[in-house]
């Protein structure tokens, strides 16, 4: 073969691969699915976030949405900018309540679902959510004073937890199974039981012990309370909800979630909104990682299975 066809069909080979590869990259742009699809055709992407959740999304004094949550999933927004390598996509905001959050994930609404929404099996019927970000669990709320700490050191005493919730069932059921004894008070809502444990009517107030956590820092002397460690609950896992059956999608967030909770900032985020001073008011929630809470961020998982944890 001459010098001249040589170099003609090197040419022809050089050119026949940058059109294949020009091919490949048109192909695998349009093979977008899902969610990554739909940003990119819009350049937008929705956040659905909660006004009150705190301290997990929630209004600030210039009625901003902030919190723990917010910030997870803004995280998430970059790290899908970066997948599509899109720097100037739009991240919109969009209010949602606990009626609406489910419904505006599946029509396509919103893309990511911000707050305090526990990842159980029935909503994984309808949703997807990814790496769990917190554990709560039921615990109860007492004066330090009174030295209580387990669930063993309430016996014979008096308690109230709010009527109509899992968690006075849960304690009415320890106190059978436990042979505790338990005066066991129902109030008609959460302030009001706080109140009855701030008055001496009952020596704890058994709920989820982020909300007790919050109660006692928005109170009148938030140090002269303590939450137990001893749970009566297993621990129930807060996931961002993406739509069901977006695997890309899925895979992008679960990337970016694992790689923020493993990672230093992890650690230095949960503080953030746990144990220092919050907007608007400066409250302190004073609720340090759990031990479950540490093993959950080593080893991401998107279960909706307690035992998992």
């Amino acid at each position: 073969m001459r010098l001249s066809q040589m170099r003609s069909a090197a040419s022809s080979a050089v050119l026949a691969f940058a059109l294949s590869a020009l091919t490949v990259g048109s192909v695998q742009a349009e093979e977008l699915t899902g969610t990554l699809k739909k940003i990119k055709e819009t350049g937008q992407i929705t956040i659905g976030y909660r006004d009150a959740s705190v301290p997990f999304s929630y209004l600030d004094n210039d009625q901003k949405p902030v919190g723990y949550a917010f910030d997870i999933c803004q995280k998430i927004a970059e790290a899908v900018k970066t997948s599509l390598k899109l720097p100037n996509i739009e991240v919109k905001l969009n209010p949602v309540t606990s009626a609406t959050r489910i419904p505006l994930i599946a029509n396509g609404t919103i893309d990511l679902e911000c707050g305090s929404t526990t990842n159980n099996a029935d909503r994984q019927k309808q949703v997807a959510f990814t790496n769990t970000h917190f554990l709560t669990a039921t615990r109860y709320v007492a004066k330090k004073s009174a030295k209580l700490n387990t669930i063993e050191d309430l016996k014979g005493k008096t308690v109230v937890s709010t009527s109509g919730t899992t968690n006075i069932r849960q304690i009415n059921e320890a106190n059978t199974a436990r042979s505790l004894g338990l005066t066991i008070l129902p109030a008609k809502d959460h302030a009001e039981a706080f109140l009855m444990v701030e008055t001496g009517r009952a020596v704890a107030f058994v709920m989820d012990d982020v909300l007790l956590a919050s109660l006692a820092a928005g109170s009148k002397e938030p140090t002269a309370y303590a939450i137990s460690t001893e749970a009566l609950s297993k621990p129930e896992p807060y996931g961002i909800m993406l739509r069901k059956d977006d695997a890309p999608f899925k895979a992008v967030v679960d990337e970016a979630t694992a790689k923020l909770y493993k990672s230093a900032d992890g650690k230095v985020l949960y503080d953030k909104w746990f144990t220092k001073p919050i907007p608007p008011r400066g409250i302190n929630l004073m609720l340090p990682m759990s031990e479950a809470m540490v093993k959950t961020f080593a080893n991401p998982s998107d279960s909706a299975d307690p035992a998992a944890y």
